[in-house]
Order: structure tokens, then C-alpha cells, then sequence
């Protein structure tokens, strides 16, 4: 069902394990402009948008989250993209989180920034469904303007926030809200993370108010295999933020993938 997601295709395809970027919510695949720059010119590079945001259609909206992460694997298996890096960041590195319950054969290495593993509590599911309800009566622009300067530090360049600001207002209210629906009844990823088999990077923002340190500091530490990187003037997207800080924990990371052998799949959970 994924070929109809709009998407990014870039770089050769080498010996290095190809890069996949999933971005949050409410943003678009231009989200990781600086790594589309940065990384195409050594490996392959996909970043799709996922359903509801950007230029793939809002229609048939995602009911489930899970949906998000199949619609990846159909995307990958169209692009004949056998194994992989995922990365996420926020909701998208909640997205990476089911992409390996559901296909972790496939999955090499998980990059996890700025977000959390657990389930959303009951005040949490109604905050999210009330959100949904207020995007469909009144559009983005209202809440884009009230968490501009928490997605990204009050301090951030101006460039950067009007970049973010304008994926914000530009996401279609509709897909915002079918996927903060299915987002809110998202699985528990607490007992899967000791059983992932591959090397996996946290990454958090130090100034990050939406997923502090003490969430990555959790992530990291119930990994089996992981790096945490904390990048200093940052918020909830050290990626646009610090993209030199950002990218070059990401390339270490990846030459590290790179050079390990795949190891057998792990069972499916």
C-alpha cells in the first residue's frame, strides 16, 4: 500500500548500509534537509513522508500506528531496499520502535532521537484526541505559533524556525489529527528494547522540554547495545539544530554498522 507515499531517493548504492529518515510530527521529509545534503554523497538515502503529512495523500487516513511502520516496509520492499539504518526522530522514532517489532530481520541499526518508548498514559490519550479535534476546528497555524520555540530553542536561528514553522502550517490538519489519534493508542516499547539485537544511537537536544535527557538517559540505558549522544544547544530537533554536532554522531554511528556483519534475526515478537 506505500508506493503512494511521497519520498526521497538518494545517493549510490554501495557496500554501506543505506539510511532511512523518518521524520515527526508535525513535520515532512524536508525535515532532514541537512542529512539529505550530508550523507546521499556515501550511501543510500530514503526519506519518505509518512501518510497525512507532506505530499503523500491524507487519504485512507492511518487508523493504527502500526500503519506508519507497514507503510515504510511496502515503500522499502517497492524500492528494493533490503536491509537498513532507521532513523527517527520524536513520533518517528516512535514510528523506527514498530518498524523493528514488526521486521527486525530487516532492520541493521536504530537511531532514536528525542523520544520515548512507553505507552501513552489516559491523560495523554485525551490531550492527543483533544488536540486532534482543536487542528480539524481551527488549522495548524495556531499551534504552530505555541510550540515553535519548544520544538526548537528559543535561541535557534532564525532560518531554522521559520523552516519549522512552515512545516507545521503547511501539514494538512487532517492527517495531523487521524495520526495524533493512532499515535495515542501506540504500543508499549518498554520490553521490547532489551531484546533489540542491533547497535542503536540515542540523541537528545540538552534543552529538549517535549523528551528530556532523563527520557534518552532511560532509552539508552535499557538498550543492549547503545551510544548516547547529547547535543548541547539544542531542543527537540538537534538535527536542523545542530546538524554538524547531529551528523557526525550519525556518520560515526553508521561506519560502526557499516563494518559489523549481519548477525542472525532475531525472532519476531
Amino acid at each position: 500500500m506505500a508506493p503512494f507515499l511521497a519520498y526521497e531517493d538518494k545517493g549510490p548504492d554501495t557496500h554501506r548500509v543505506p539510511l532511512v529518515l523518518v521524520h515527526g510530527h508535525p513535520f515532512d521529509r524536508t525535515m532532514w534537509a541537512p542529512q539529505l545534503e550530508r550523507f546521499p554523497g556515501t550511501r543510500r538515502v530514503v526519506a519518505p513522508d509518512l501518510r497525512g503529512y507532506g505530499a503523500s495523500p491524507t487519504t485512507p487516513a492511518v487508523a493504527d500506528f502500526s500503519g506508519f511502520a507497514r507503510d515504510i516496509e511496502a515503500l522499502l520492499d517497492e524500492l528494493e531496499v533490503e536491509s537498513f539504518v532507521l532513523a527517527g526522530l520524536s513520533m518517528g522514532g516512535q514510528i523506527v520502535m514498530d518498524c523493528y517489532r514488526l521486521f527486525p530481520e530487516r532492520v541493521r541499526g536504530l537511531v532514536l532521537a528525542d523520544t520515548f518508548p512507553s505507552a501513552e498514559t489516559p491523560e495523554g490519550v485525551r490531550t492527543r484526541d483533544a488536540m486532534a479535534d482543536r487542528l480539524l476546528t481551527e488549522g495548524m497555524r495556531g499551534y504552530a505559533d505555541e510550540v515553535l520555540e519548544r520544538m526548537v530553542a528559543p535561541y535557534a536561528s532564525a532560518e531554522v524556525k521559520a523552516h519549522v514553522h512552515g512545516m507545521m502550517t503547511a501539514t494538512a490538519p487532517e492527517g495531523a489529527a487521524a495520526a495524533l489519534r493512532a499515535r495515542a493508542r501506540r504500543p508499549d516499547y518498554v520490553a521490547l528494547l532489551p531484546r533489540v539485537a542491533v547497535p542503536a544511537l540515542v540523541v537528545v537536544g540538552a534543552d529538549d522540554t517535549f523528551t528530556p535527557v532523563s527520557d534518552a538517559l532511560a532509552l539508552h540505558a535499557a538498550l543492549p547495545d547503545a551510544e548516547l549522544h547529547i547535543v548541547e544547544g539544542a531542543a527537540h530537533m538537534p538535527n536542523l539544530e545542530r546538524p554538524e554536532v547531529f551528523d557526525a554522531a550519525l556518520e560515526e554511528f553508521l561506519a560502526r554498522v557499516d563494518a559489523r556483519q549481519p548477525s542472525p534475526a532475531p525472532p519476531r515478537l
